[in-house]
Formats: structure tokens, C-alpha cells, sequence
């Protein structure tokens, strides 16, 4: 008995490091990123360059100016700034990425006490302040390999107006369609998803939960339901954005309850919704129930007292 340490929880620890992770996460959206630039053009490197480097500037610059450790080496702004990029159209203003960036590394991330303390996903947040403040840029869509850039509706806006037509199920998963830099190829995405499974960074529960209720609730109301899947942000919100560490669940019941909810709030917003798209509004909503979802679902500890 005398050799026994006792010592706080965690009792169990892994190689996992915060830059490792985080470099998985960035591996994962290279197919995105290859698409995008086939699909809309060299420009997306450009946007994308913007947020990462504004991104990890401001977390630098913040953290000097209050005197904290500098955390842009753990690659988490990076991951952010990437993010935020695949959430804006190929015609965005680089200025409006600085904006954005700013918003999301240290109004959302940084003011709230930095990694692991927001309560918001910072890219979806700066999104929707974007959506917001520059209604017109954020809102062309470029219609790929159209002469002279064409600008054009998205899926979704097609879907929800009825004026139109609509790409085929083929182009939609290859991405041959208008809309923001990221959540084009639903190809990439999926190949994303499929290594950071492989990879044990995220679990199925979130994505899963979260697309298997659009399908099933698009369909109910009549709609086409692989259409709604392969449109809009929703396997990009479902993939990288709803399974954040630090704003998503950290229970298995959490996280079925998260992904379900961010269902039925995104077709509730497509549906009736003035925004043709709902799963940053929906994703945010969620992140902000989460603290209750955690405590909800929370396991009872072995021998405690119900």
C-alpha cells in the first residue's frame, strides 16, 4: 500500500497532442481545398492564405498584448482559418477574410480565455457575422468554368425558389455547381471524413446522427433528400464543424442528441426559413446548448449515489 500514488483524474492519458490532432484535421481538408481550386481557380488559394495568415497573426498578436503563452504553434488557428475559408465564396474581398478572421481568432476564440474555452466554433461564428455584415459579397456565387465568371444560385437557393435548374445528383457530388469554396465536392468531403475516422480524430456519432435526420426529414416534407445532403454546407458543418472538441458534446448520448438536434434545425431553416441555408445557425444554436447536453447525458460515476 505504500506504493500506491494517488493523484487527480485523468487517470488514463494518450499520445494525442492538440497539434497533432489539429494536423489531422488539416490533412483531411486537402481534398476540399484540391477541389476548390479545380472548381473556382486559383483565387481559392489566395482567400485561403488570407484567413490562415490573419488568423494565426491575430492569435500572436493577442496573446503577446496580454501576456499569454503563444498557442499558434498547436496549428488550432490554422485549422480556424481554413475553416473560415471554405465558408466564404471564391469572390470574396481578401479584407472581408481579415475581418472575418478577426472576429473568429479573438472576438470568439481569444476573448473567451483562447483554445478550449469558446463556446461558439469560431469559423461558424465569423460566417455568419460575415453573412451578416457583407450580405452582397458573401452572397456571389460563381458558376465553375463559366466564361467571364458568371455569377449564379446555388442548389439550395434553386431548391427554395423553384426558379431554375437544379445540377444533377453527379454534379452535386462532384461539385459542378455554384457555392462556397469548401462545401462544393461532396467527394472531398467525404474522403475527409473517411480519414479522420480512420484516424480516430473524431467519432461517426455527430456526422451520422446529423445527415441521417436531414435525409430523413427532408424526405417527409417531400423534398429530395440526396439532394439536400449533397447541397449547401451540411457535410461540411456535419464533418469538421459539429464535432469540435471543444463546442460539441463530449458524451456518445451527447453527441447522438447534438447531431439530431443540428438536424432538425437546419431543415427547419431550409424549410421555412427566410435563408436558404441553415446549418450555420444551426450548428451555433447546438454549440450553445452544449454545457447541458454534456450534463444531460453524463455517465453516473461507478458506486455513486443515484
Amino acid at each position: 500500500m505504500n506504493l500506491l500514488t494517488v493523484s487527480p483524474s485523468p487517470h488514463i492519458r494518450g499520445n494525442e497532442t492538440t497539434s497533432g490532432i489539429m494536423r489531422d484535421v488539416l490533412i483531411a481538408l486537402i481534398p476540399a481545398a484540391v477541389a476548390s481550386v479545380i472548381i473556382f481557380g486559383f483565387r481559392t488559394l489566395a482567400v485561403i492564405a488570407v484567413c490562415v495568415c490573419s488568423c494565426a497573426i491575430f492569435e500572436w498578436a493577442f496573446e503577446k498584448l496580454t501576456k499569454r503563452d503563444t498557442t499558434i504553434g498547436d496549428l488550432s488557428a490554422a485549422v480556424t482559418g481554413v475553416l473560415l475559408a471554405y465558408n466564404l465564396p471564391v469572390t470574396i474581398p481578401l479584407w472581408q477574410c481579415v475581418v472575418g478572421s478577426f472576429v473568429a481568432i479573438v472576438v470568439i476564440k481569444q476573448l473567451f480565455g483562447g483554445i478550449g474555452k469558446n463556446f461558439a466554433n469560431p469559423a461558424i461564428t465569423a460566417r455568419i457575422f460575415m453573412f451578416l455584415a457583407f450580405t452582397g459579397t458573401m452572397s456571389r456565387y460563381i458558376i465553375p468554368r463559366s466564361p467571364d465568371a458568371v455569377t449564379g444560385a446555388t442548389p439550395l437557393m434553386i431548391m427554395q425558389s423553384g426558379v431554375g435548374e437544379l445540377p444533377s445528383a453527379l454534379d452535386l457530388f462532384l461539385g459542378n455547381h455554384g457555392g462556397v469554396l469548401g462545401e462544393t465536392c461532396a467527394l472531398a468531403l467525404i474522403l475527409g471524413f473517411a480519414y479522420l475516422l480512420i484516424r480516430r480524430v473524431i467519432g461517426w456519432e455527430t456526422p451520422v446522427i446529423y445527415v441521417a435526420v436531414v435525409f430523413a426529414l427532408t424526405a417527409a416534407f417531400g423534398g429530395n433528400p440526396v439532394n439536400a445532403i449533397l447541397s449547401g454546407g451540411l457535410l461540411l458543418g456535419a464533418i469538421f464543424m459539429a464535432t469540435d472538441y471543444v463546442t460539441a458534446p463530449m458524451t456518445f448520448w451527447g453527441r447522438f442528441v447534438f447531431g439530431a438536434g443540428c438536424g432538425v434545425l437546419t431543415v427547419i431553416i431550409r424549410q421555412f426559413g427566410s435563408y436558404p441555408e441553415g446549418v450555420s445557425f444551426s450548428i451555433l444554436i447546438m454549440n450553445i446548448l452544449t454545457p447541458y447536453l454534456n450534463r444531460l447525458t453524463a455517465a453516473k460515476p461507478f458506486g455513486g449515489v443515484k
